[in-house]
């Protein structure tokens, strides 16, 4: 698949003059164009739901778009809770998934109506204890442990994550719950991360779909909704296929007629939970070249930095990057591109192959829709960058301005940095 960055030299060097770089900018016919798929593509079951992963993009102008189409939020933690509130976004719309959960924050999803996800049994009495009463429609989530995969594919290590309930105590909290008085009842896992494959939601949902049919059986529960969660995931390479969310939608909808119409569960709602899906590919964080090094390596120095996009020095993650400009040039110049920490994992790429850079070019880093800015922070007092929205009349839009020093030193209620500055 060639990847194709939706900005051109000529439009960064236009936005330059107002907005400097680095930024982040998204493609707002992009994100239209995806959510009213995926809304189509499960226009089959009434009850779905899209609650938005706020956690991978949290920006009000970019939810609100979602939110057209139908759009919730799952939260996860209090000021996510606090932001989807301040959009009016109703309590029935919040789905609230969280762990290690501080009892304030259970506190303020029930204040708000949003729909508490538990993470841990043990988190039943905590939550009865915290409200002094449970809401009358809970979800839990499952882990079913060990590996989860796709054929002979070991997708991803379940058994390793720190989430959700056992197949044992879905059953013992299900039973729990109903004793204390709760009505309704959903089901929520994520066991996979980023899979590029059209079969993940569909095997995933025969696992979810059998387990419901029995927890019914067994306890009685009357289970409204059955949540997907996540784990759709993007087409970060060239050489990757991204997933058909029609073929994905079709093929859950198979699942469900086979598994939950036949037990007379015709009637469950399917919620998604989808971030990186929504917003991933729509996202660029724009950035110019300031220096070039030629030493045992030949490195590529920008001003942004891994403060701007974390993944490359997280998790060694790829992201394509075009050279602005330089599109239809051979890629045959070996380089690291870095940024300015005192990191020597700062690097967006390693020995990646580009056209030929120059100081003063502008690199377009693809795919930082989600889980870019989001995870951003300060490490040598670097400044969080601004987040732009290219409108589909090809207008540009500030959603975000960049912080300033005085953003970072905000914090030290004690010390007036700018008052000594001035002093000294």
């Amino acid at each position: 698949m060639e990847k194709k960055a939706f900005v051109t030299k000529e439009m960064v060097e236009e936005i330059v003059k107002t907005y400097p770089t680095p930024f982040h900018i998204y493609d707002e016919k992009g994100i239209r164009e995806n959510a009213k798929a995926l809304k189509e593509a499960f226009s089959w079951n009434p009850g779905y739901k899209e609650f938005f992963a706020v956690k991978a993009t949290p920006n009000p102008f970019l939810i609100d778009i979602l939110r057209e189409y139908g759009c919730g939020c799952d939260c996860s933690s209090y000021t996510e809770l606090m932001l989807s509130r301040a959009m009016g976004v109703k309590g029935e719309d919040i789905m609230f998934s969280s762990n290690d959960t501080p009892a304030e924050e259970f506190k303020l999803a029930a204040e708000i109506g949003a729909t508490i996800n538990l993470d841990d049994i043990t988190h039943i009495a905590f939550l009865e204890k915290t409200l002094g009463y449970l809401p009358k429609t809970l979800s839990c989530r499952f882990n079913p442990g060990g590996y989860f995969a796709l054929g002979t594919d070991i997708m991803d290590n379940p058994g390793d994550a720190k989430y959700g309930f056992t197949t044992e105590q879905m059953f013992e909290g299900f039973k729990i719950l109903r004793a204390k008085g709760v009505e309704k009842f959903g089901i929520h896992a994520f066991l996979a991360s980023n899979t590029v494959s059209n079969e993940y939601y569909p095997t995933l949902a025969k696992q979810l779909f059998e387990l419901a049919v029995q927890l019914k059986e067994q306890t009685g529960a009357h289970i409204t909704f059955i949540n997907l969660s996540g784990g759709i995931g993007i087409p970060y390479r060239p050489d990757q296929e991204p997933n058909d969310i029609r073929v994905i939608g079709e093929s859950v909808r198979k699942v469900y007629e086979e598994v939950l119409v036949p037990a007379g569960m015709g009637d469950v709602a399917i919620y998604t939970e989808l971030g990186r899906f929504m917003m991933g590919p729509y996202g660029h964080l724009v950035t110019k070249v300031l220096h070039q090094k030629h030493t045992h390596k030949e490195y590529v120095g920008v001003d942004a930095c891994a403060v701007n996009l974390m993944r490359p020095a997280m998790y060694g993650a790829y992201h394509h990057i075009t050279v602005l400009g330089k599109e239809n040039l051979p890629c045959d110049h070996m380089y690291d591109v870095t940024g300015s920490l005192c990191e020597n994992n700062d690097k967006f790429a390693i020995d990646r192959m580009l056209p030929e850079v120059e100081i003063g070019d502008y690199l377009a880093i693809h795919d930082t829709g989600a889980h870019g800015f989001a995870m951003g922070y300060n490490y040598n007092g670097k400044l969080k960058s601004a987040e732009l929205l290219l409108h589909e009349d090809g207008s540009v839009q500030l959603i975000r301005r960049a912080e300033t020093p005085k953003d970072y030193f905000a914090t030290f209620d004690c010390f007036d940095i700018f008052k000594k500055l001035e002093e000294g």
